[in-house]
């Protein structure tokens, strides 16, 4: 599996309609279905219905079923990207989702799927979204200690996969530190490595103290220069300054057209760009970020 992931990651290159934005993203409870219009609304990116952490045990059979019933009618052409997230499929409730996901005739546009350890949980879901005929992507949270050593494996374990998120809440609780930025260095830098390797797209956690704009800002530039993707949201509020800090500037989309143009001109594999070889990771960024800035009429 690992060629066929490194493989579309350099197909990712020319192939913008699989580039997208990814700077934002918001849960919206799968217990309330009428929250998911002002979700789409509110200018994240991603819009993730909840039935894991965000549900209690008694209510997830109802949230399930809501979540399910919102994509049976036919979704908006608004470039935001639907997600659900499912239970552990370790966990009764996970196999009960997936039960009723390959189930339904209009499954989700996407999964994501938490708490996994190993590639061999992903290589399941989606030989069995395979089984079912669906063409389900699939999003996936690495939020354990043992999810943190086999990530460069489950990044590669299918090619259904377009981002990996970094979970830190639960990451600080199984590492037994303190949830801050510092602390948890190591393990976003190898959240991050695993994804740049397939060429994936990499989404941090949600800054959780709604009152501290400017501490989120640093976060997410944080983020954004370790060479993350986007963000989670926990509320509309900060999504406008997610989806500032991760949009390209202008300069950097300028120098992606420079590179990008002198490469295809070149058509030789290898260019040299003012003084400096540009080779195959760099282009593909290059074209990510100007696939991005045309998804934005940048």
């Amino acid at each position: 599996s690992t060629g066929t992931s490194q493989s579309t990651g350099t197909s990712q290159m020319t192939d913008a309609s699989t580039i997208r934005p990814r700077r934002s993203f918001i849960f919206t409870p799968g217990l309330r279905p009428d929250m998911y219009p002002k979700a789409l609304a509110s200018g994240a990116d991603m819009v993730c219905v909840e039935l894991e952490d965000g549900i209690a045990p008694k209510d997830k059979a109802e949230a399930r079923r809501n979540a399910l019933a919102l994509f049976e009618a036919p979704q908006a052409d608004d470039d935001v990207e639907r997600l659900v997230r499912i239970n552990s499929i370790r966990e009764r409730f996970g196999i009960e989702d997936m039960n009723a996901i390959l189930n339904t005739p209009a499954p989700p546009p996407a999964l994501m799927v938490p708490k996994v350890r190993t590639p061999d949980e992903v290589v399941i879901i989606d030989q069995l979204l395979t089984e079912a005929g669906h063409q389900t992507r699939l999003h996936v949270i690495i939020e354990t200690n043992a999810g943190l050593e086999a990530a460069v494996d489950i990044a590669q374990s299918s090619t259904r996969i377009e981002s990996l998120l970094f979970g830190g809440v639960d990451m600080a609780a199984e590492l037994r530190c303190e949830n801050n930025w510092d602390n948890l260095l190591y393990a976003r830098s190898r959240v991050v490595s695993a994804a740049a390797g397939a060429g994936l797209d990499v989404i941090d956690v949600p800054f959780l103290d709604l009152d501290d704009m400017d501490g989120m800002r640093v976060a997410a530039a944080q983020a954004r220069d370790l060479g993350f993707s986007g963000k989670g949201s926990v509320h509309p509020k900060q999504i406008p300054a997610l989806n500032e800090v991760f949009t390209p500037t202008a300069e950097r989309i300028a120098r992606a057209r420079h590179v990008i143009a002198e490469f295809e001109a070149a058509d030789t594999g290898l260019v040299v760009v003012d003084g400096k070889l540009i080779e195959k990771p760099v282009l593909r960024e290059m074209y990510r970020i100007v696939a991005i800035a045309e998804r934005m009429g940048l």
